[in-house]
């Protein structure tokens, strides 16, 4: 009833968006006397605000044609290397790229959200590196024949993905960056490599925002996870999704309802944005409205996760805090953060992270307790918040330039 509830939502905004999207053309049009008073550049603009909010979205393009290095510009390929039922590699490389460019794996986070919403990342980073993400799958859209979707085979799409970028050249190595929710399983996916003595263990392992341990400066997240048993979740936010969709009988963890968490935590911000957006419009600032836009474009386009996985993640990560507590175990074998030996860990923090509170991150390198000192660091990020850290001019400026330093110190 629950997703059924929000379709029917959703179909009715769909058509009340395109008819405000005609009335704010029609009151902006120069032929009309409307668009030469006052009243109507602000009705026209509040009509424009209200249609691109309830626009309908789907799955957004990484779109990353160029990138500029030295002052030149240089084109990008993007492809698809890996095909998944859950999820699949894509590999981005720009023209002019050394051919002994260090590769990086960029785990983006199966949270809600596209693998897109890193797209500043990838456009970052593939300045220096040969770059692959894992671009998921949204799981309304996948067969219930494709069977199920945990934690566990969460890790194992890692490790697969990073042995296949290991298999062109293991000599050289591959690299790992994971930004939010995947840092814990990409750290245990980086222990059970090393422990193999695998040759597609990671050279390093970036973590960004990361929820290793959630007991240090808790967040409303977090406080969340602890303050309902698992079987709340499973009850109350577990859905099924309709007929219309590929995945029609699959229960998931809807992204309309993580969307609706995450606007709710920061309500007052969301406002004040959409208040500016009105504001630029109705003074013809188009340029300040259209990077609002920009920015809502992405975060309002939601994906659907597995029910198996959100409700591992949320008993494992955030209840049981398995993997600091030494209880973690994928597939049945304990996962040892000990036996890190050969790959250089970087934490990365945001000084203002409201999602990953501040130690959180950093647990990861007292964790490690079998790697050298000279193979860990840690960077708080001032003033940065939770994707401040991963998009933006902090980011640009001051965190990739330290990732891109480490992984040169530990190729």
């Amino acid at each position: 009833m629950l997703y059924n509830a929000h379709e029917f939502q959703r179909s009715w905004l769909n058509a009340a968006s395109a008819w405000a999207s005609i009335g704010a053309e029609m009151l902006s049009n120069p032929a009309l006397p409307m668009g030469y008073s006052g009243l109507g550049p602000m009705a026209a603009s509040a009509l424009e605000v209200f249609a691109h909010a309830t626009a309908p979205r789907g799955k957004p393009e990484f779109g990353i044609e160029t990138v500029t290095v030295g002052g030149e510009s240089h084109a990008v390929t993007e492809a698809i290397v890996v095909n998944r039922p859950f999820g699949d590699l894509r590999s981005f490389r720009r023209e002019g790229l050394p051919e002994d460019a260090p590769r990086l794996l960029i785990v983006a986070p199966m949270s809600g959200h596209y693998a897109t919403l890193l797209r500043g990342t990838v456009a970052r980073m593939v300045e220096s590196c040969e770059v692959y993400i894992t671009d998921w799958a949204d799981a309304r859209n996948v067969p219930v024949a494709e069977g199920r979707f945990d934690l566990d085979d969460y890790i194992d799409y890692v490790i697969g993905f990073l042995e296949h970028i290991a298999a062109a050249d293991p000599a050289a190595g591959v690299h790992a960056m994971a930004v939010c929710q995947p840092s814990v399983p990409v750290l245990a996916a980086t222990a059970l490599l090393n422990a193999r003595k695998s040759p597609a263990a990671p050279r390093t392992l970036t973590m960004m925002g990361g929820p290793i341990d959630t007991r240090k400066s808790p967040t409303t997240v977090n406080e969340l996870a602890m303050k309902r048993p698992i079987e709340w979740f499973r009850q109350s936010v577990i859905a099924t999704v309709p007929m219309a969709y590929r995945g029609a009988g699959r229960r998931v963890y809807p992204g309309f309802l993580q969307l609706a968490g995450f606007m709710s935590m920061n309500l007052g911000n969301h406002l004040m944005s959409h208040w500016e957006m009105f504001k630029h419009l109705t003074i013809g600032d188009k340029a300040s409205a259209r990077a609002t836009k920009d920015f809502y474009e992405e975060y309002r386009s939601v994906c659907d996760m597995t029910a198996e996985f959100y409700l591992q993640t949320v008993e494992e990560v955030f209840q049981k805090h398995s993997l600091p507590n030494g209880t973690f175990r994928h597939r049945g074998e304990l996962v040892d953060l000990t036996g890190i030996t050969g790959t250089a860990l970087l934490a990365v923090e945001g000084e203002r992270d409201d999602i990953s509170g501040i130690g959180q991150t950093r647990a990861a390198l007292d964790l490690a307790s079998g790697l050298a000192r000279g193979k860990k660091r840690y960077l708080l990020a001032k003033g940065a918040g939770h994707y401040g850290i991963f998009n933006g001019s902090r980011w640009r400026e001051t965190i990739a330039p330290a990732v891109e330093a480490w992984i040169a110190a530990n190729r």
